[in-house]
């Protein structure tokens, strides 16, 4: 009974919430890379849970990041590897529960601009649009230079956003190539505006491109606020897993039924396209992998020199804690 107890953590009780009113700050929820938190707040889970959410969309992950430092929001719908960046400058933040399993990110070249375009070093002095500076989108073009010898001032980045702005931006001819998530990069692709030339929407295009699982959009908090309200990070996690189990199952008019018209981008039929392009990536139960953080960690430190790799303590920067209780309680 006593082992069946510990394998079984979710059966515990849970005690009341430590708060009740959180604060989510996230960069472009609108996009499929934040679909799980969408649904959890569209399909009243965080209520369910007895949470008040108010979710702030942000112009970048940095802002979204800059509210919870600031002290007006309290959790970052985010990518996991800020986490590290943070620990590197001396801020101990954890990510809590996995929306995307993979970076859902692609680099597509304009056919306008970039018509014969052949390798990665085509792209020395043009001009690369990313959601915003710092981004995960950002990152992963970096990567995709340092493997092709090329330094981030090789290119030019331009912050484009990760809706309407960033369609824009590339048929205007504003940049050469583009690096985004979903809907808008299925869109430029189904158009003809882009090509795509590397793709981590899969599982498989993710490995190949960084050499093992990369966890990507999370919950992450201070450590400080997880240590300070452990039932409510556990709610939030009962929620966005209890979303994502809803997910697994659900079919394309029940997408469209629960994400509000304007994420669709006036489009139906493209977002459902852009859905399935990303569905394999979502994360199943909230869970992270294992081997995910040094994944990331070799990924960043790669191309940045300020990384102080040796120094990082990545049981830090990710728990499975709350996952795993969310996961038993909804058989995940």
């Amino acid at each position: 009974m006593a082992a069946a107890a510990l394998a079984a953590p979710a059966l515990r009780a849970q005690g009341p919430l430590e708060k009740t009113r959180v604060s989510i700050a996230v960069d472009g929820k609108a996009s499929l890379y934040y679909l799980p938190l969408t649904l959890a707040e569209q399909l009243g889970y965080f209520k369910a849970e007895g949470l008040d959410v108010e979710i702030t969309d942000f112009s970048g992950g940095a802002r979204a990041l800059q509210a919870v430092m600031g002290g007006s929001a309290d959790v970052v719908s985010g990518a996991y590897e800020h986490t590290i960046n943070l620990q590197n400058k001396g801020q101990m933040f954890q990510a809590f529960v996995l929306q995307g399993r993979a970076p859902q990110i692609a680099l597509g070249v304009s056919t306008r601009t970039l018509p014969n375009y052949k390798s990665v070093a085509d792209l020395r002095g043009k001009k690369i649009g990313v959601s915003a500076p710092g981004s995960s989108t950002n990152m992963m073009v970096n990567l995709v230079l340092a493997h092709a010898g090329l330094k981030a001032d090789d290119v030019s980045f331009v912050a484009v956003g990760t809706s309407a702005g960033a369609l824009t931006a590339l048929r205007s001819g504003q940049i050469d190539a583009m690096s985004n998530i979903d809907p808008v990069m299925t869109m430029l692709e189904q158009k003809g505006d882009v090509r795509i030339v590397v793709d981590t929407r899969t599982l498989k295009g993710t490995r190949t491109v960084f050499g093992g699982p990369m966890p990507a959009g999370c919950l992450y908090a201070p450590m400080a606020f997880l240590q300070k309200h452990p039932n409510t990070a556990q709610a939030l996690a009962h929620a966005m897993v209890h979303a994502l189990k809803w997910l697994r199952t659900a079919g394309p008019s029940d997408i469209l039924k629960t994400v509000p018209e304007t994420y669709l981008l006036g489009d139906r039929g493209l977002y459902l396209a852009a859905f399935d392009k990303v569905r394999e990536a979502i994360a199943l139960d909230g869970v992270f992998p294992e081997e995910g953080g040094g994944t990331a960690l070799r990924a960043l430190a790669s191309f940045d020199a300020t990384l102080k790799a040796d120094k990082i303590d990545l049981s830090k920067t990710w728990t499975n804690q709350f996952a795993a209780q969310a996961k038993a309680r909804f058989k995940a």
